[in-house]
């Protein structure tokens, strides 16, 4: 019977006594558990990590940069494009004998896979664009050197609630 793969975002305590300890590598995106389900960001490829762990006092500091290409399409043209997320520098610090949230040890090892999740969700992109200036859906009308979609080509700002308001007569 063969052992689990060792998490390669394990850093082990009794490594850190004598030096810090240097975390280097890639890793499957599925380690990191994101349990989202989103249509548009799509995490295939690996997670690439170099790091370096030391013990301050009675505390873990881990720093170093994060490296996760994310597949996405566009929410306004649904093309294809690829977002990398880097965190760089990736800084944290954990309290091992802080009182009341208490880091969980595997063994002597302290998994920076929560903390790496935490960072991850936050950068990822709410509404993924190919570009900053995408015009939308293919439909292309053009005037003069200016090509737009469709639902952009009418010339009219879109209809806002504001200018529902401005109509009301409170007098």
């Amino acid at each position: 019977m063969s052992s689990p793969a060792a998490n390669p975002l394990d850093v082990h305590l009794r490594l850190l006594e004598k030096k810090p300890l240097r975390l280097k590598g890639k890793a499957d995106p599925k380690l990191l558990d994101l349990g989202f389900d989103d249509e548009l960001v799509h995490l295939n490829r690996p997670l690439e990590f170099d790091v370096e762990a030391e013990m301050v006092g009675a505390d873990l500091l881990v720093r170093g940069s994060i490296y996760l290409p994310i597949d996405c399409e566009c929410s306004r043209c649904l093309k294809p494009y690829v977002y990398e997320l880097e965190l760089d520098p990736w800084v944290c610090h954990i309290p091992l004998e802080a009182e009341g949230e208490k880091v969980v040890l595997n063994g002597d090892a302290v998994d920076l896979t929560p903390y790496l999740r935490e960072e991850i969700v936050l950068a990822l992109p709410q509404h993924p664009l190919c570009e900053n200036e995408c015009n939308g859906l293919p439909g292309l009308v053009k005037s003069g050197e200016d090509e737009r979609s469709v639902a952009q080509s009418s010339g009219k700002k879109p209809a806002s609630i504001w200018d529902q308001l401005d109509k009301l007569k409170l007098r």
